[in-house]
């Protein structure tokens, strides 16, 4: 079901390091010397370097995870993550201090195709910078799938 007013789980902030857009770099075999070079960025069109595109997900280093999972009253052990998507206001770049907040925007249960029920949790996470203005939007999908019986 959908929640008309979204519950806050959490909120987390912290900051947009080169070193760690690098990491990204490497871990997501980007190329584009945007995301390592200021000089390119900045003749690009950037303040600094870009951050890849999934860069947000650094948040879940700052964020009590465990403390999540116990609000949503999950069985981690049964949960797997269905979708993660992103929706940008404008690039994430070096220097970006973001600060997110975390919430519940639906809570269903479904009758899988094969029997049992699943859980499905809709969390969307909401970044803004040091001016309140909006970055970018991360919906995630989890799904905890039912006990076997």
């Amino acid at each position: 079901m959908a929640i008309s007013e979204p519950r806050v789980l959490d909120h987390v902030e912290f900051q947009v390091e080169a070193g760690k857009i690098r990491e990204f770099v490497r871990a997501t075999f980007a190329e584009d010397p945007v995301h390592t070079s200021a000089d390119v960025a900045r003749d690009a069109g950037y303040l600094a370097e870009l951050a890849t595109a999934t860069h947000v997900v650094v948040a879940g280093h700052f964020r009590d995870q465990q403390a999540m999972v116990t609000a949503l009253g999950l069985s981690l052990e049964r949960v797997v993550v269905g979708s993660v998507s992103w929706k940008y206001a404008r690039p994430v770049v070096s220097g970006d201090r973001l600060r997110g907040t975390r919430r519940v925007v639906s809570d269903e249960q479904r009758e899988g195709k094969r029997g049992g029920s699943m859980r499905m949790v809709t969390l969307e996470t909401e970044y803004v910078d040091d001016g309140d203005e909006p970055v970018v939007r991360v919906r995630e999908l989890l799904i905890e799938r039912g006990t076997s019986s």
